[in-house]
Formats: structure tokens, C-alpha cells, sequence
């Protein structure tokens, strides 16, 4: 079964199979959830089952909405689907716009709204979306970003280059 996600064509936005999303290359919408404890975000490593960028580390949870699903619930959904995690209020943060190669020749081009969530919620990952998960302060995620960026994702890099502010409230 295929999923349709929400992607502009010619103008319009309408539903369009997220393989062929990718492929092509077209503007779509997309969710971003950083869960915040203090300075330390909590970092996920994308299964390697994952048709892009397995094994990369990224933010807490990224996705697309389902055709006229709202992008808090679909926040929510993921969030519980990926992680675990049930209970927890997200707080919008800001839309940001990227566009991003992310290798096997597809190309991620996203409207996202991004979210943050406050505190250490229990984790229960899904071993089909995730292989590991860790704490790290932003300081030390910069860093590490600087000293080996091909461990991340490339929308983790760009959210920590060019958006911080709007995401974290000050440069992280």
C-alpha cells in the first residue's frame, strides 16, 4: 500500500504517492518534532530499513501528513508510532521551507512545520523506524555535526544551521 502525502503540482497542492514525491523532487508538507529536556535534544538513528538515509541520526521524529491530516496530530501520530511516546503536548514553532538530496537519487523538498515538546517522556521505539536513540546537548550536537556531518541527516543540519533560532528560541 502506498502512502499519498500532501505535494504541490503545478501550482496545486493535491495528494501524490511519497515514493514519487521524492523522485521527483516536489514540494511537500512535512512535520519536524525536536523534544526538548533543558539545553539536551532528544536524537533518534533512522532504522536501517529505511528507503532513505538509513543509519543517520535525526531529530526526535520527522514525517509527512496523510492527505487533510493536521500537522499537530500528525506530530502526535508519529510521535506515539515512531517513539512511543503518548501524552505529551507539542508547541509550534515555525514554518521553514528546505530542499535537500538525500542520496538514491531523491531529493527532499518540504514545507515543515516544526514543534517542540518539553521533558523526558518514556520511549518505546519502533525497531522499524529506529535503531537507537540518544540525549545530546545542542552544544555538543553542533559539534559533532562540524566534526562528521555525513552521520546526520541532511535536514538535521540544515535545521541546526539555518533555523535554531525558530526552533530553540536563541542560536543553539
Amino acid at each position: 500500500m502506498s502512502t499519498r502525502i500532501p505535494a504541490w503540482v503545478e501550482g496545486e497542492l493535491t495528494p501524490v504517492d511519497k515514493l514519487e514525491v521524492h523522485k521527483r523532487g516536489l514540494r511537500h508538507l512535512a512535520i519536524s518534532v525536536f523534544i526538548m529536556d533543558g539545553q539536551h535534544t532528544l536524537l533518534q538513528r533512522r532504522a536501517l530499513g529505511k528507503y532513505h538515509t538509513p543509519g543517520l541520526w535525526a531529530n526526535a521524529c520527522c514525517t509527512h501528513p496523510h492527505w487533510g491530516e493536521d500537522t499537530e496530530a500528525t506530530a502526535l501520530r508519529r510521535l506515539e508510532e515512531e517513539l512511543g511516546i503518548t501524552g505529551i503536548t507539542v508547541t509550534p514553532r515555525d514554518t521553514v521551507e528546505y530542499r535537500a538530496d538525500v542520496g538514491g537519487g531523491l531529493i527532499e523538498h518540504e514545507v515543515v512545520s516544526l514543534f517542540t515538546a518539553e521533558g523526558r517522556p518514556a520511549l518505546t521505539p519502533n525497531p522499524d523506524e529506529v535503531m537507537d536513540m540518544q540525549w545530546i546537548t545542542l552544544e555538543e550536537l553542533n559539534r559533532q555535526i562540524a566534526d562528521d556531518p555525513s552521520r546526520f541527516t541532511p535536514w538535521l543540519r540544515i535545521y541546526m544551521a539555518e533555523h535554531a533560532e525558530q526552533i530553540f528560541g536563541a542560536p543553539a
